[in-house]
């Protein structure tokens, strides 16, 4: 599964808007969505970090097979 749709199905499964990380991140709640959705495949590095940081999870939660 890709990295975006990981984060996505987190947030299902924790019941966290996307909202909320476009608001704790800064990045566009349409990036947010496109990220999660699999519309946007490229995510940079500070973006991944920034979604990591909110999320307080380790970096490797979402590039785990």
């Amino acid at each position: 599964m890709e990295v975006g749709k990981r984060i996505g199905q987190y947030l299902q499964d924790r019941g966290i808007k996307q909202a909320f990380l476009a608001n704790t991140t800064g990045i566009s709640a349409s990036a947010i969505s496109d990220i999660c959705t699999g519309a946007r495949k490229n995510l940079d590095v500070v973006e991944y970090k920034k979604i990591c940081n909110a999320l307080d999870v380790p970096y490797e939660t979402f590039l785990e097979d």
